[in-house]
């Protein structure tokens, strides 16, 4: 099982300078349920953006061309293919980031697991690939309002690719 998981703004707008836009608690504590355990797959941009390096109890993948590129608790990989041909068959492995991993990976995904943020920043550099209704269709949708931790309303959508 492939899946993509991200924080998107309605403009589709996911990082600006290597960071996130946002920051929501129940975001974060959704993305730690679901990839606690798993694979975790990320370019070497988003790797160096982690504030403490690889994430906890999970296997760490960095997508580089950097041969010489070793950090604590990863595994590197020159590209996608690469590293998910060392992952076993029944492995539920997530991509994590940045722009051009997701855009690679949504070809070949399973599905998609995303919070999307109701609000359109004013800035960003980096974008989710477009979601095409022919390619994925609703799983499941939890909407939630702005309140005194989350400065934005926000959505979980769940898409799995349709078959």
């Amino acid at each position: 099982m492939l899946t993509l998981i991200a924080a998107v703004a309605e403009n589709g707008a996911i990082g600006l300078q290597n960071k996130l836009l946002y920051w929501l608690p129940n975001d974060l504590k959704r993305f730690k349920a679901l990839t606690t355990g798993h694979t975790i797959v990320m370019g070497r941009k988003t790797f160096e953006s982690l504030p403490k390096g690889a994430l906890p109890n999970r296997r760490n993948i960095v997508l580089t061309r950097n041969r010489a590129f070793k950090a604590e608790d990863t595994e590197a990989f020159a590209s996608l293919e690469a590293a998910l041909k060392a992952c076993e068959a029944d492995e539920e492995v997530f991509i994590i980031g940045g722009a051009s991993v997701y855009a690679e990976a949504m070809k070949v995904a399973d599905r998609l697991c995303l919070t999307i943020v109701h609000d359109t920043p004013a800035d960003a550099d980096a974008f989710f690939p477009t979601i095409s209704a022919e390619e994925w269709r609703v799983e499941n949708e939890e909407r939630h309002d702005a309140d005194e931790r989350h400065a934005f309303a926000y959505t979980f959508i769940d898409y799995v690719r349709a078959r």
